[in-house]
């Protein structure tokens, strides 16, 4: 069982930077691939990176590369997403995500769910 709590949600204007955390209960935390997803309203959860256990594979999402990073450290039980270069459509609710298994971008694929953090970019 793992339980996730995320932070450092909140309000920037466009070309600003936000850095969200991920904080995970469990002592397995590194056998879990990690994700963030987001959900803008009236939208489908969409994926936004994802993370190996080990933190050697990342893959993101189109709209995101180049712009946010996603990390974790294994000593902390803690994943973050640093974005930057922040726009309007990145405007959304942000939920990490933890599953067992291989890379995926399928939010049905994660078994743990955190409660999401806000952000808001304003032009």
């Amino acid at each position: 069982q793992v339980q996730l709590v995320e932070s450092g949600g909140g309000s920037v204007q466009a070309g600003g930077s936000l850095r969200l955390s991920c904080a995970a209960s469990g002592r397995t935390f590194s056998s879990y691939f990690m994700g963030w997803f987001r959900q803008a309203p009236g939208k489908e959860r969409e994926f936004v990176a994802t993370i190996s256990g080990g933190a050697g594979i990342t893959y993101y999402a189109d709209s995101v590369k180049g712009r946010f990073t996603i990390s974790r450290d294994n000593a902390k039980n803690t994943m973050y997403l640093q974005m930057n270069s922040l726009k309007p459509e990145d405007t959304a609710v942000y939920f990490c995500a933890a599953y067992q298994g291989p890379p995926t971008a399928v939010p049905r694929r994660y078994d743990y769910w955190g409660q999401g953090t806000q952000v808001t970019v304003s032009s």
